[in-house]
C-alpha cells in the first residue's frame, strides 16, 4: 500500500509516487505518494490559513502542543529508530541517538515558546525620549517552507518544525525523496498535538515542482538544509524572501602535541566515520602535530580498519551503507582521482554496492576534491603540521566554514583557535561533529546563511516590531 502524504490535516493520495528502498539491502520498503505543483499550491493555501490560527494561540497552548509532540515521539521511539535505520541505513544505535535528540528538540522548543519575547528599549536616553517607553515584540513571519535532507530524517525535520511552531508560524516540510517515511511518521504524532491541523504539512515532492515557491509571496521564509550548490541557487531565486541555509562543509580537526592522545583518537574516529561520514560536520581533514603524527596516524588507521561493518539493524554495527550506490561510487572516484595525483591510501577504498570501507588518505594537496570539496562519505585525509598557527591557516584554506575541532591542552592555542578559525563553531577538545540541539548552529562562507538551534532559529523565523508608548 502506498503511503499517503499530509496536506490540510488529512492523509492524502497524490498524482505521483516514489519508491523508497533500503540502502543496505536495496529492498523496496514502501511506495510514497509524491505531490505535484497543484497539490503543493493546496498545501500553501492551508498553511496560510493555519498561520493566522497559530498567531491567536497563547504561549501556553503552543508549548503544550510541542510537549505532546515530544511525548509522542518518545512513546514511539522504537518505531522512529527502526524507520530511520530502514530508510537511511543509519546504524540502529545511532538512529536511537537521533530520536533522543528529536525529543529534546521539541522539548526545548516548548520551553522557548513560553519565554520568547522581545526586549525593553531605553528611549529616554535623549531629551526627546522623556516620558516614552519602548519595547520590541517578536512577530511570526507566517508560512515557512522547510526543505530537509536524507541524513537526519527526524531531527533535521525537527529543526525546521519545532522552532517554526514555537514562534507561532505554520510550516510545510518537503522531506528528502530518499527518506520521507520518518517525516510522515512525525506528521502522525503532530496530528495528536492539539495544534491547528494544517500548521504542519508533510509534502514529499520532486524538486521540479518547487520553483513557484521561491516567488510565492504567501511563503514568507524558506529554511533549507542540504548542499551548498542547491542552497545558494535557492537564495538567488528567492529574491526578497527570508532564507536560511544550513549547508555543507569539509570539517577539519587539529590535534596538537599537548592533546589527550587516546581521547582525540577515539573522538576523531567517531567524527570521521559515524553514519558513513554523511554528516555536514563530519571530519574530512585531520591535522596532527609532527611530534605525535606517526603514532597517532598508525592508531587512527587501526581504528578505522576495526570498525564493525554490516546491517544497520545489528546493534554492534558502526559502519553501514551509504545512502545509495551512486553516492559510494562518486566518493570512490574522488579517492581514485587523488591517488592518480600522488595521494596515498592508508586504508579503505573497498566498495561493495553502497558499502564503502572507512578510507584514510595522506600526501594530499589543496586542489584535490577530497580536500577542497565536501565528500559526504567515510573518507578522511590526514596530514602533519609543525606550528599551530600553520595548522589553523591550513584549516581555513577552504570555501567552507561550518564547524572545526581542536584538541589541545595549551590555553594559548585554544585562544588562538577560537579567534582565528573561520568557522561558525569552534569545538575545543572535541570533534566538529559535536552538536547539542539548542546551541547556535550554522556556517560562514559557503557553509550557510543564518543559524539553527531552537531559539536562534525562532529569531530567524520571526520579525522584530518596535513599540513606543508616549505616556
Amino acid at each position: 500500500m502506498t503511503k499517503k502524504i499530509l496536506i490540510g490535516g488529512d492523509w492524502r493520495t497524490a498524482s505521483e509516487s516514489i519508491e523508497i528502498r533500503n540502502p543496505f539491502s536495496n529492498a523496496t520498503i514502501s511506495e510514497v505518494f509524491s505531490a505535484n505543483e497543484a497539490e503543493n499550491e493546496e498545501a500553501i493555501v492551508y498553511a496560510e490559513k493555519a498561520s493566522k490560527e497559530m498567531r491567536k494561540l497563547s504561549r501556553f497552548e503552543i508549548a503544550k502542543g510541542l510537549r505532546k509532540i515530544a511525548d509522542g515521539i518518545e512513546k514511539r521511539q522504537n518505531e522512529f529508530a527502526e524507520m530511520i535505520a530502514r530508510e537511511a541505513a543509519k546504524p540502529i544505535k545511532t538512529a536511537f541517538g537521533e530520536v533522543l535528540r528529536g525529543i529534546a528538540t521539541f522539548n526545548w522548543a516548548a520551553g522557548e515558546a513560553e519565554r520568547f519575547v522581545g526586549e525593553v528599549i531605553p528611549i529616554d536616553t535623549i531629551a526627546t525620549g522623556k516620558g516614552k517607553t519602548g519595547y520590541t515584540k517578536r512577530i511570526p513571519r507566517g508560512v515557512i517552507y522547510g526543505i530537509t535532507p536524507f541524513n537526519f530524517p527526524l531531527n533535521l525535520v525537527g529543526h525546521k518544525v519545532a522552532p517554526a511552531l514555537a514562534s507561532g508560524n505554520s510550516i510545510i516540510i518537503k522531506p528528502s525523496q530518499r527518506t520521507p517515511l520518518t517525516a510522515l511518521l512525525l506528521g502522525e504524532v503532530f496530528l495528536e498535538s492539539g495544534l491547528p491541523a494544517s500548521a504542519l504539512q508533510i509534502v514529499p515532492m520532486d524538486t521540479k515542482y518547487i520553483e513557484s515557491v521561491y516567488s510565492d509571496e504567501r511563503v514568507k521564509m524558506i529554511s533549507f538544509t542540504g548542499s551548498a550548490e542547491i542552497g545558494w541557487q535557492i537564495k538567488s531565486k528567492a529574491n526578497k524572501k527570508m532564507v536560511t541555509l544550513e549547508l555543507g562543509g569539509n570539517a577539519p580537526v587539529i590535534v596538537d602535541e599537548t592533546a589527550d592522545f587516546e581521547h582525540s583518537l577515539k573522538q576523531t574516529t567517531m567524527g570521521a566515520f559515524s553514519y558513513a561520514g554523511q554528516v555536514c560536520i563530519s571530519i574530512q581533514r585531520v591535522l596532527v602535530h609532527e611530534k605525535i603524527s606517526d603514532k597517532w596516524t598508525e592508531k587512527f588507521v587501526e581504528n578505522a580498519q576495526n570498525l564493525k561493518k554490516g546491517n544497520p539493524f545489528d546493534e554492534t554495527t558502526e559502519l553501514s551503507a551509504m545512502i545509495d550506490e551512486n553516492a559510494a561510487k562518486k566518493a570512490q572516484s574522488w579517492i581514485e582521482e587523488a591517488v592518480q595525483n600522488d595521494a596515498k591510501i592508508l586504508c579503505g577504498n573497498k566498495r561493495a554496492g553502497a558499502m564503502l570501507d572507512a578510507t584514510i588518505l595522506t600526501n594530499t594537496n589543496p586542489e584535490m576534491r577530497v580536500v577542497s570539496e565536501e565528500i559526504f562519505a567515510p573518507v578522511a585525509v590526514i596530514e602533519k603540521f609543525t606550528e599551530f598557527e600553520e595548522a589553523v591557516e591550513i584549516a581555513n584554506r577552504t570555501k567552507y566554514g561550518l564547524q572545526a575541532g581542536v584538541f589541545t591542552n595549551d590555553l594559548k592555542n585554544m585562544q588562538f583557535a577560537s579567534e582565528n578559525l573561520e568557522y561558525g563553531g569552534v569545538i575545543i577538545n572535541d570533534v566538529p561533529t559535536f552538536r547539542v540541539d539548542n546551541m547556535p548552529y550554522g556556517g560562514v562562507k559557503d557553509s550557510g546563511f543564518g543559524r539553527e538551534g531552537v531559539r536562534f532559529a525562532m529569531e530567524e523565523m520571526s520579525e522584530i516590531r518596535l513599540v513606543v508608548i508616549n505616556s
